[in-house]
């Protein structure tokens, strides 16, 4: 059973990610908890948050590594939640149907009612984006904050996801990818973002802006400069040729 809309909209909702300036301070996947803790998506399962093992349901994570030696060495932040994919692997494999991408604006849901907890989702997703809440025995993910997004309560310049609200370096940003004369489609053009794994063929609507190249000492190693496009592996292969130098 799929949910893929049969006649999708142009319109893609999403994020685009910029690691050059992420300082990792997790505000994004603290602020995203605050918030859908009341939220659509509430309640999010914490066990043990004070404990010698803390566990519980994140819709977005902050993996951190350090790369290269000297002079070329930096670390890199990179945040990981739902890519609201083209193609999603989540959505074909749900039996029930409880996994839907809508077509009005592609955002990846998914519908509790549905949901028997399974987690056939979250086997397909290569990106280990779903969350299974065991206090309610149900998948749950990032729903683009969806209850923010279309809150005509809100002032039109906080009708963004809530990681987006509180990112201090503004290191996200939201906005129609589907539009390539929208400004995060601009931004995309102009840093040369990333689809992350794109050789798997899920098309996700984030795309990631890689670290700018720094400057080093002439007679220093050879700084560290991003993949293009064209090398294999994306984002993916990028951060493994990063992190191998």
């Amino acid at each position: 059973m799929t949910s893929l809309p049969e006649t999708p909209s142009s319109r893609r909702l999403g994020l685009v990610i910029d690691l050059d300036i992420c300082v990792g301070c997790h505000a994004c996947a603290v602020n995203c908890k605050e918030w859908n803790a009341g939220g659509v998506a509430a309640p999010l399962t914490d066990l043990e948050p004070y404990g010698a093992g803390p566990d519980g349901v994140w819709f977005n994570r902050v993996h951190t590594f350090e790369a290269g030696d000297g002079g070329c060495g930096r670390t890199v932040h990179f945040p990981r939640s739902c890519l609201h994919c083209a193609e999603p692997a989540c959505v074909t494999v749900c039996p029930t149907g409880a996994s839907f991408k809508r077509g009005e604006d592609g955002i990846v849901l998914v519908d509790e009612d549905l949901c028997i907890g399974c987690k056939l989702c979250s086997w397909a997703c290569p990106y280990g984006a779903r969350e299974f809440d065991e206090d309610e025995g149900v998948m749950k993910k990032c729903t683009l904050c969806i209850d923010r997004i279309y809150n005509e309560t809100f002032a039109p310049e906080d009708r963004v996801p809530a990681c987006v609200a509180t990112c201090p370096a503004t290191a996200r940003h939201f906005g129609d990818l589907g539009d390539p004369q929208s400004d995060v489609s601009r931004l995309v053009a102009e840093r040369g973002g990333y689809d992350l794994m794109p050789e798997m063929g899920y098309r996700p609507t984030n795309k990631y802006l890689p670290p700018r190249p720094r400057k080093v000492a002439e007679d220093a190693p050879t700084a560290l400069a991003p993949a293009t496009p064209a090398q294999p592996g994306g984002l993916l292969g990028w951060l493994d040729r990063l992190l191998s130098q």
